[in-house]
């Protein structure tokens, strides 16, 4: 049954709008990568509850600096599964402390498989109500669409969103993804299909519940795909660290900056040390390492994309 609640598509525009950029912060933990003052304060490397705890404090101080200038964030439930329970409860407390914030929150767990296995995924991740909470979730497509429709249905249920993975970012995803069925390479199949289910949901920002993993390392394949989801919301990683530029991202933009969210990780969250801020900040200013960061690629894609429409 539809739902009063304001759709994702709806939420994920009026944010994108309100923030005037696409930028997504992606949450992946490292405990190598973390500032050298989050880690020297005593208790043990070893003690998962000790990491988890630190994980959450990085995360909450990340959150603190970007909730006034990004839509969304981007946990990535592996480096928080790692720790196990004390892990779990990191992220459950991150999750909520970005609700907080007004941060949308793009949960990537890469989640799929069939029947009610598939709908104790959904239940558990999508919406207000759920366990999790995500307003949206990763999904993976490759056991086919009844793996993909309770998600499906309940991302519509609960005015919740999905990203499946379609292109992805990494150079190995082309072992599977361009291999060639019906004169057609396999991700333009499952982009068929998700641009079939947004169609279906869309509403009136012209986008649909359902969208697309689509990598900025494949610059061709994404303004193609562009073309081929014009109801769906595009999801692009690979900027940064991976090596794709705003240039490369531009065509996953519609005509008015709309329609793409564009993460970013390393790039950002581990910005302290980056040789362009490392010398600019003390190590203990590594939250402004962060915010110089996000700044610097929000102003890079209003140069050089339709963002500047925005």
């Amino acid at each position: 049954m539809p739902v009063s609640n304001p759709s994702f598509s709806h939420r994920l525009s009026a944010a994108v709008a309100r923030c005037r950029n696409p930028v997504t912060v992606g949450l992946d933990p490292r405990w190598e990568q973390l500032p050298a003052v989050l880690t020297s304060g005593g208790g043990s490397a070893s003690d998962r509850a000790v990491r988890a705890e630190i994980y959450a404090t990085f995360c909450r101080e990340i959150l603190d600096v970007v909730h006034p200038l990004v839509p969304a964030v981007k946990p990535q439930m592996a480096f928080f599964e790692q720790l196990g329970p004390p892990g779990m409860t990191a992220l459950a407390n991150v999750i909520a402390y970005a609700h907080e914030r007004d941060l949308l929150v793009i949960l990537d767990g890469k989640r799929g498989d069939i029947g009610s296995t598939a709908e104790a995924y959904a239940d558990a991740y999508l919406g207000a109500n759920s366990p999790w909470q995500a307003d949206a979730l990763t999904v993976n497509p490759y056991l086919g669409d009844d793996s993909l429709e309770p998600f499906v249905t309940t991302a519509r249920q609960r005015a919740a969103g999905l990203f499946v993975l379609v292109k992805t970012s990494n150079p190995g995803g082309a072992t599977f993804q361009d291999l060639v069925a019906d004169n057609r390479k396999l991700f333009r199949h499952v982009a068929e299909h998700v641009e079939h289910w947004a169609a279906q949901s869309a509403d009136e920002t012209g986008y649909g519940a359902v969208g697309a993993v689509t990598g900025a390392t494949y610059v061709e394949e994404l303004g193609e795909l562009r073309q081929a989801m014009p109801h769906s919301w595009l999801l692009v990683p690979g900027y940064g660290s991976q090596g794709a530029t705003a240039k490369d991202v531009a065509a996953a933009f519609d005509s008015n900056g709309q329609g793409a969210v564009v993460n970013n990780s390393r790039g950002i969250i581990f910005a302290h040390a980056r040789r362009e801020y490392a010398g600019r900040f003390a190590p203990d200013q590594w939250q402004r390492a962060v915010e110089a960061a996000t700044r610097e690629m929000i102003d890079q894609l209003r140069a050089e994309t339709n963002v500047g429409r925005l």
